[in-house]
């Protein structure tokens, strides 16, 4: 399997690479220019990372010149990482892989990490010359989208996993204390596992190892015989979940809802289940977990 992980050292060794790119993609947008790694360019996941118009991912046009102008070839190595372990270095991720990029990887540990272990960083955004990027034609099977996600229901073949936290699948919670994207209703897509995404991560910020990947999915039902389907609020948190299971455990068959809760708990009628989460062996978990 092609390297989709490189640590803090490895960075470190690589930043001045001509044939690399690092990219750090924040949930607080304004954490680049308050320090980042020597070389890397900053990426907004509001205004460079969706569509300014329609709920959407960018269209290949715009990626294309977005990346040229940043300096980005499509033949580069593109290493990502970001703050909150990561989730929308792996989001950023998604995005292109569905536009075919072929060497893309993640900085295990992500911003947190590159910080706790005292690694240079600059406020001095860096300049290249601009390219002439050219994507592919996007891979929709990476995507799932809501009647996609509607026909999969109660099929035995299908597993849906929700990344969220325990409160927000119960419906007590909407959406994350301060996000701003939200839905009318709160609850969870029925039949949908709750395994919070933050459960795959250590506290330095670094995925867990594949041992322990595995059997925090599987015991919860997500196996790599079946369809899976991750999703959270907006699809950050789930691009998360889904790097994990098709890039970490090589799950043959995953895709992440881009549209997730903001689409699903706004639709008429759309079936929604409120019970707590309870793993497949009956018992119930009502542990707290980070956003």
């Amino acid at each position: 399997m092609q390297t989709v992980l490189v640590s803090t050292d490895w960075v470190q060794e690589h930043m001045s690479d001509p044939n690399i790119r690092l990219i750090e993609v924040d949930v607080d947008t304004t954490a680049y220019e308050q320090g980042h790694i020597p070389g890397a360019i900053g990426l907004n996941w509001q205004t460079q990372l969706q569509d300014p118009v329609r709920r959407d991912i960018p269209s290949k046009e715009r990626l294309e010149a977005i990346l040229s102008a940043l300096g980005v070839s499509d033949t580069h190595t593109i290493v990502l990482y970001g703050d909150n372990n990561n989730w929308f270095a792996a989001y950023a991720f998604w995005v292109l892989k569905v536009y075919g990029h072929d060497d893309v990887r993640i900085m295990d540990g992500g911003r947190k990490k590159w910080l706790l272990e005292g690694r240079p960083i600059t406020t001095e955004a860096p300049s290249y010359p601009p390219t002439q990027y050219r994507a592919k034609e996007p891979d929709m099977s990476l995507r799932a989208f809501f009647p996609q996600v509607l026909e999969s229901l109660n099929q035995p073949g299908v597993a849906l996993v929700d990344v969220r936290s325990p409160q927000e699948y119960t419906g007590e919670l909407i959406a994350p204390p301060g996000m701003m994207e939200t839905a009318q209703r709160g609850g969870h897509i029925p039949g949908a596992r709750n395994i919070p995404w933050a459960q795959a991560v250590r506290e330095d910020g670094s995925f867990k190892s594949p041992d322990e990947l595995r059997a925090l999915y599987e015991s919860q039902g997500i196996t790599p015989d079946k369809q899976v389907i991750a999703y959270c609020r907006i699809g950050e948190r789930s691009s998360h979940t889904w790097f994990v299971l098709k890039y970490l455990l090589g799950y043959p068959h995953v895709r992440n809802y881009d549209g997730s809760w903001t689409e699903w708990g706004n639709i008429v009628a759309a079936p929604i289940e409120r019970d707590a989460p309870t793993d497949i062996h009956g018992g119930t978990s009502s542990a707290p977990c980070p956003q």
